[in-house]
């Protein structure tokens, strides 16, 4: 059996960090181990910035950027490593890193040369952990995610590719149990590197743990699950020990940054469960998220989305006309803007965005139908549970929790796990108290 185990840049922060990860793997009851680390904190900012410098052809500036950081990870291996013999082998593979990144001065520096850059973090702190393992006596492969992760043209991940490629990789090593490899990090269909973009490492990590049909999916972080809602507001929030997929897909959809909704889907699609830990409190039991529906007729949770903006159109000419929605819609998708919340009446439609960048192109396009109005600065509250047809008194309890604020829409019966109430972001606080406490 095989579990896959992603941790995030905060659980290889620092070399103390990276040095909690071995009893956390040996902890796991499987046969074999697949661990996927993403770059260090901070490193892929760092990365991101160096590619800026090189886009502007400021190439002393990118030079002492890349100074700063190569210090940064020189006193990084001189912490971790402890003989001689390992901190000579980290070095020199730092150093080739800090070649490649001096390399770029003089070329021709485009987009397939600046996610070349971005792909260093996750190499360095795989090569890292590995050669620590190494120099502690501890047997591990490292596997390069470039030689099996892949996204074709439309950037969408090759699963039957995947599993192909990474089952070939691991079957050279029959004898071996612990396999490490990068996250975020691909090739695309051109052969060039590339990444993942959406939920990086925790996308890898379900990508994997889908393909090979393993055990288990872990998530290691430093939250110990997801939240009943948003700890950063309301106090006394508690852990949810089981969702289903849908459920974490919503939530993870709505603001609960834990998770990036893209990230379950290969794992709901392969059925494997995927479970959130926390690195810091190790005899939390996390969140379950699986193909189950446990939490029958409850309500799970409570979370909120801000940035926004609400539009209204309003039509004489709707009245009774077939099509006029898909004209709507049909604005939107020539700018490839998704919709959230959508609610209709008779004469008017009110949806919701939050990716603004066309907003004015979009309004425009919309006059033509009609009257627009937007109001920006709100909040979408999504209430998440058990809410299929035949539970009732869910929709009471929610109104009567925020019946002294101003709602502007209320979206009930488009998912059987959600209820999103859209707000003003300035009564968001008190919309999420309140509906805790009189919901839990």
């Amino acid at each position: 059996s095989m579990k896959v185990l992603k941790f995030g840049g905060t659980s290889v922060g620092s070399p103390e960090r990276i040095e909690q990860l071995l009893p956390i793997i040996k902890s796991q009851t499987a046969d074999k181990h697949l661990v996927i680390l993403s770059a260090v904190s901070g490193t892929t900012n760092d990365l991101v910035t160096l590619s800026d410098l090189y886009t502007k052809k400021e190439n002393d500036a990118a030079y002492k950027h890349i100074e700063f950081l190569h210090n940064k990870y020189k006193a990084f291996t001189n912490e971790l490593f402890k003989t001689e013999e390992g901190k000579t082998e980290a070095d020199n593979f730092i150093d080739r890193i800090f070649q490649l990144l001096y390399s770029f001065k003089n070329t021709d520096f485009t987009s397939a040369e600046e996610r070349v850059i971005l792909a260093q973090g996750e190499i360095i702190s795989t090569t890292l952990f590995h050669l620590r393992l190494k120099e502690k006596g501890i047997s591990s492969v490292l596997l390069s995610a470039l030689d099996f992760m892949l996204i074709d043209a439309e950037n969408e991940p090759d699963i039957d590719y995947i599993r192909e490629y990474c089952k070939k990789e691991l079957a050279k090593y029959p004898n071996e149990n612990l396999f490490i490899t990068q996250g975020f990090i691909c090739k695309n269909a051109q052969g060039e590197t590339d990444n993942l973009r959406r939920g990086g490492s925790d996308y890898t990590a379900s990508l994997l743990g889908a393909a090979l049909e393993v055990e288990e999916i872990q998530i290691w972080t430093d939250i110990d699950g997801f939240h009943n809602n948003d700890p950063r507001y309301v106090p006394n929030t508690k852990p949810i020990a089981h969702l289903s997929f849908d459920e974490a897909a919503e939530l993870s959809y709505f603001g609960a940054k834990i998770l990036h909704p893209q990230s379950v889907f290969p794992a709901r699609k392969f059925n494997v469960p995927v479970r959130l830990l926390d690195t810091m409190n190790l005899k939390a039991s996390g969140t379950l998220i699986s193909g189950e529906t446990t939490n029958q007729n409850q309500i799970v949770a409570i979370a909120a989305k801000d940035g926004i903006t609400a539009i209204r159109i309003q039509s004489s000419r709707m009245l009774m006309a077939y099509g006029f929605l898909r004209q709507i819609f049909e604005v939107f998708e020539r700018y490839k803007t998704p919709i959230d919340m959508i609610t209709t009446s008779e004469v008017a439609v009110s949806l919701t965005i939050d990716q603004t960048e066309y907003l004015p192109e979009i309004i425009k396009d919309l006059e033509t139908f009609g009257m627009v109005e937007t109001d920006s600065d709100q909040s979408i509250i999504c209430i998440v549970g058990d809410f299929r047809k035949n539970n009732h008194g869910h929709a009471t309890i929610v109104s009567e929790a925020v019946k002294h604020i101003p709602i502007r829409m209320i979206s009930y019966g488009g998912s059987e796990n959600n209820i999103s109430l859209l707000v003003p972001s300035s009564y968001k606080i008190e919309a999420l108290r309140s509906l805790h406490n009189r919901l839990f």
